[in-house]
C-alpha cells in the first residue's frame, strides 16, 4: 500500500487523541462580521465528566480571557460576542480548561488560536479554516470532526469549505451527499457548497469523497464528512396563549409552582439559538419592602410563590421574559403573559363588633318575645361560603331565658326573651354570646373578639301610686291669705309607700303643695279671682323610691266670696323660750281657747305666720292638725332676745292673731337657758372697783416716796455736822 498524506482545511476543531493532550486549535474570523452575535465559531469536545466541572476560559499562560470571548457552557462552542478589526488585534490565543470547584483541572488545558482575517480575503466566509495533517495509513482514511457551516450565510458561492489532497499520486475525486445537498468537489480535492443553507430544510449532511484513479478505480474507502448546519437566530420565541387565570389559593406557602411556562423556538433544537431562559418582569418588588411575590425559575420556566405574602381577592398579571440564546445580548425575546388569582381560603375566624352590650333595663313584666339586643358579626373572608356564621349562647342563660334570632346569610344575631323575668329570682343576667364561622377553619383559632356579653337588668314592677280620691274639690274665699291651708292630698295607703307631691299648670301661682306631707296651701294672695269662679290645677305624686311611677289628680278650687273682715283679736300666749344656736326644740302654738267655734269642736283651723318678711325669714311654723301648729326657728342662729312672732289662724271665714312671746337664749350643754344676770343693789361696779383699787394703789406709793425723801434728808444733814460737834460721852 502506498502511504499518503491529507492535507485538510475545514472549519471544525481537529480530532484529538484520547490519550494524547489536546492539539492547539486554530480558528479564523473575518474582521467587521455584519451578522448576528453571538457567533459561534466552534465546538470543544468535552469529556463526559466534564458536567461535574466548570469551564474556564483564559487568555495565555492562564491570564484572563482577552477579547469578547466566552463559552456557552450548556453545548461546548466558543462564541465571540461582537465584530472584531484586525487594525486593533491580529489573533488571540485563549486557554479552555475544565476545572472543579477547588481548582483540580478535569480537562485541558486546550489551546485555541483565534486569528482576525482581513476583509479582502473573504472568500472562504464567516467559518474560520484551520490546517490539519491527517494520514492515512494502508489506504483507511482517519476519521474527521464535523464541519459547522452556518445557515443563510451572506458570501459568494459556490463557497468552499475544506481541501481533499492524495499525495504522491495523480488522483480524481468524487463527491456523494445523503441526502442530497447543495455541496460539490473539483479536482483539485477543493469541496465547496453551492448554496445558502437552511436548518429547517436539512440540518446535517453526510458526505462522502472518493479517491479514484485515471481508470475510475478507488483508491480506499471513501472519506466521510459530517457537515452540521449551524442555526441562525432568526426566530423570536413564542410564548403559550394566555389562558384562563391561575388560581392560586391564600396563604399558600413559599415555593408552591404557580405555572410552568414553555416558550417556543422554531430555531434548530439543541442549539444555543433555541435556548431559552425566563426573567420576571412584573410585578416588581415595592420600596421598603422585603421579599417577592413570586419567582421565575430562569432554566425550566417555573413560576413559584415567593416570601411576600399574597392576599384574597388579588388578580395579579405576570409578565415574564422569554430569551433565545441563553439570555445573551442580541438574541430575541418575547413576553409572556400569565394572569394569577388570588383565592380565599376561610382563614379569618369572625368576631363581633362589640364585645360589651348594655347594661339593658327590662321591666320583670315584660313579654316574652321582645328583642332585648341586636349583635353584629363580621368576617373578613371574601368567600360568600366562608362568611356563614353559627351563634350560640355560651353561658349565663341556664334556664333558658333568652334565645337567638338570626339569618343564615347574616351578621345580625338578635338576643330574645323566651320567658318571663323575675327581679326576686334573677335581679341580673349576663348573657355570653359565642359566634363561629360554619366551614371548617383554616389557620388559627377564633381570637377573643368572638363573644359578646350581654348584661340585663331586670327592673322590679311596680303599680303606679294611687291617692284616697280621684279628684279633689276645695272651696276658699277670695279674701284667703298666703298661707291658708285648703287641703291635704294623701295616698290610699299611706304605709307602704312615700309619694313626693307637686302641682302642675298653677299658671297664676295660686297655690303651693308641700312634698311630703301634700298639704295645699294659697301661695299669695288671691289677687284677680272672681266668686263663683273655679280655678283646676293637676296634683301629681310620684313614688319616692320608684320616680318613674307616678299619678296625677285634679284639684279644682271653688272661690268664695269674701265675708266681712272681722276684727283680729290678738290671743295673749305665755312666754317661751327657744336656744340659739338651733337645736330640736320647738313651741306648740294653739288655736284660741276661747272662742266658741273651737271649743265646740268646729274645724279645722289653719295657721300661718304673719306678713313680715322678717318674721317669715326666721320663722318656721307647721301645721300639726285642725287645732295646733309648731313654731321653730327657720334659722341656724337668730340674735337672742324676746321675740313677739305674729301668727294668724283662720276658720272658714273667720281669722285671729296670736302673739307667740318667744324668748331666743343661748342654752347650756343640757339645753337650759343661761339669761343675763342683772347688778345687784348695793355691789359695786367694775369700774368703780377698779377705781378704788387704782386710788389705794396710788396712795400707798406718795406714803412711801414721802418715807423715803425724809430718810434721805435726814442721813445728809448727819453728814454734813463737823467732828467736834459730836458731844463726848459723860463719864460716869
Amino acid at each position: 500500500m502506498v502511504p499518503a498524506w491529507l492535507w485538510l482545511l475545514c472549519v471544525s476543531v481537529p480530532q484529538a487523541l484520547p490519550e494524547a493532550q489536546p492539539a492547539e486549535l486554530s480558528v479564523e474570523i473575518p474582521e467587521n462580521y455584519g451578522g448576528n452575535f453571538p457567533l459561534y465559531l466552534t465546538k470543544l469536545l468535552l469529556p463526559r465528566e466534564g458536567a461535574e466541572g466548570q469551564i474556564m476560559l483564559s487568555g495565555d499562560s492562564g491570564k484572563a480571557a482577552q477579547g469578547p470571548f466566552a463559552m456557552d457552557p450548556d453545548s461546548g462552542f466558543l462564541l465571540v460576542t461582537r465584530a472584531l478589526d484586525r487594525e486593533e488585534q491580529a489573533e488571540y490565543q485563549l486557554q479552555v480548561t475544565l476545572e472543579t470547584q477547588d481548582r483540580r483541572v478535569l480537562w485541558g488545558p486546550q489551546p485555541v488560536l483565534v486569528r482576525v482575517k482581513d476583509e479582502n480575503d473573504q472568500a472562504s466566509g464567516h467559518q474560520a479554516i484551520a490546517t490539519v495533517e491527517v494520514s492515512i495509513i494502508e489506504s483507511t482514511w482517519v476519521p474527521l470532526e464535523p464541519i459547522h457551516l452556518a445557515e443563510n450565510l451572506k458570501v459568494l458561492y459556490p463557497h468552499r469549505i475544506a481541501q481533499v489532497h492524495w499525495s504522491g499520486v495523480d488522483v480524481h475525486y468524487r463527491l456523494e451527499s445523503h441526502p442530497l445537498g447543495p455541496f460539490d468537489v473539483d479536482a483539485e480535492g477543493n469541496l465547496y457548497v453551492t448554496r445558502e443553507l437552511d436548518t429547517e430544510a436539512q440540518a446535517e449532511y453526510m458526505l462522502q469523497v472518493w479517491a479514484q484513479n485515471s481508470r475510475g478505480e478507488d483508491y480506499a474507502a471513501p472519506l466521510e464528512l459530517h457537515v452540521l448546519v449551524m442555526d441562525e437566530n432568526d426566530n423570536t420565541p413564542v410564548c403559550p396563549p394566555r389562558g384562563p387565570a391561575v388560581s392560586i389559593p391564600e396563604l399558600s406557602p413559599p415555593g408552591t409552582e404557580v405555572t410552568r411556562l414553555s416558550a417556543e423556538d422554531a430555531d434548530a433544537p439543541g442549539s444555543p439559538n433555541s435556548h431559552i431562559v425566563y426573567q420576571l418582569l412584573s410585578p416588581e418588588s415595592e420600596d421598603g419592602v422585603e421579599g417577592k411575590a413570586f419567582q421565575v425559575d430562569p432554566t425550566s420556566g417555573s413560576v413559584t410563590l415567593g416570601a411576600l405574602p399574597l392576599q384574597a381577592g388579588q388578580n395579579i398579571l405576570l409578565l415574564v421574559l422569554a430569551m433565545d440564546l441563553a439570555g445573551a445580548e442580541g438574541g430575541f425575546s418575547s413576553t409572556c403573559e400569565v394572569e394569577v388569582e388570588v383565592t380565599d381560603i376561610n382563614d379569618h375566624a369572625p368576631e363581633f363588633t362589640t364585645s360589651q352590650i348594655g347594661p339593658i333595663s327590662l321591666p320583670e313584666d315584660v313579654e316574652p318575645g321582645t328583642l332585648v339586643a341586636m349583635l353584629t358579626a363580621t368576617d373578613a373572608d371574601l368567600e360568600p361560603a366562608f362568611r356563614l356564621m353559627d351563634f350560640a349562647i355560651e353561658r349565663g342563660d341556664m334556664d333558658g331565658t333568652f334565645d337567638l334570632d338570626w339569618e343564615p346569610d347574616s351578621g345580625h344575631v338578635g338576643l330574645r326573651l323566651c320567658k318571663n323575668l323575675s327581679y326576686e329570682a334573677a335581679p341580673s343576667h349576663k348573657v355570653v354570646v359565642v359566634v363561629r364561622s360554619v366551614a371548617e377553619l383554616v389557620g388559627p383559632g377564633p381570637g377573643p373578639g368572638a363573644t359578646a356579653t350581654v348584661t340585663v337588668l331586670v327592673e322590679r314592677v311596680m303599680p303606679p301610686p294611687k291617692l284616697d280620691q280621684e279628684r279633689y274639690e276645695a272651696s276658699v274665699p277670695i279674701s284667703a291669705p298666703a298661707g291658708s291651708l285648703l287641703l291635704t292630698i294623701q295616698p290610699s295607703d299611706p304605709i307602704s309607700r312615700s309619694l313626693r307631691f307637686s302641682l302642675v299648670n298653677d299658671s297664676e301661682g295660686w297655690l303651693c303643695i308641700e312634698k311630703v306631707s301634700g298639704e295645699v296651701h294659697t301661695a299669695q294672695s288671691l289677687q284677680g279671682a272672681q266668686p263663683g269662679d273655679t280655678y283646676t290645677v293637676l296634683v301629681e305624686a310620684q313614688d319616692t323610691d320608684e320616680p318613674r311611677l307616678s299619678t296625677s289628680v285634679p284639684l279644682v278650687i271653688h272661690f268664695l266670696k269674701a265675708p266681712p273682715a272681722p276684727a283680729l283679736t290678738p290671743a295673749p300666749v305665755p312666754s317661751r323660750y327657744l336656744c340659739t344656736p338651733r337645736q330640736d326644740h320647738g313651741v306648740i302654738v294653739s288655736g284660741p281657747s276661747k272662742d266658741s267655734d273651737l271649743a265646740s269642736g268646729h274645724g279645722p283651723y289653719s295657721f300661718a305666720l304673719g306678713p313680715n318678711p322678717t318674721v317669715q325669714r326666721d320663722w318656721r311654723l307647721q301645721t300639726l292638725n285642725g287645732s295646733h301648729a309648731y313654731l321653730t326657728l327657720a334659722l341656724h342662729w337668730v340674735e337672742p332676745r324676746e321675740h313677739i312672732i305674729p301668727v294668724v289662724v283662720s276658720h272658714n271665714a273667720q281669722m285671729w292673731q296670736l302673739l307667740v312671746r318667744v324668748i331666743v337664749c343661748r342654752c347650756n350643754v343640757e339645753g337650759q337657758c343661761m339669761r343675763k344676770v342683772g347688778r345687784m343693789k348695793g355691789m359695786p361696779t367694775k369700774l368703780s372697783a377698779v377705781g378704788i383699787l387704782v386710788g389705794t394703789l396710788v396712795a400707798i406709793g406718795i406714803f412711801l416716796i414721802l418715807i423715803f425723801t425724809h430718810w434721805t434728808l435726814s442721813r445728809k444733814k448727819d453728814l454734813n455736822q463737823p467732828a467736834d460737834s459730836v458731844p463726848l460721852k459723860a463719864t460716869v
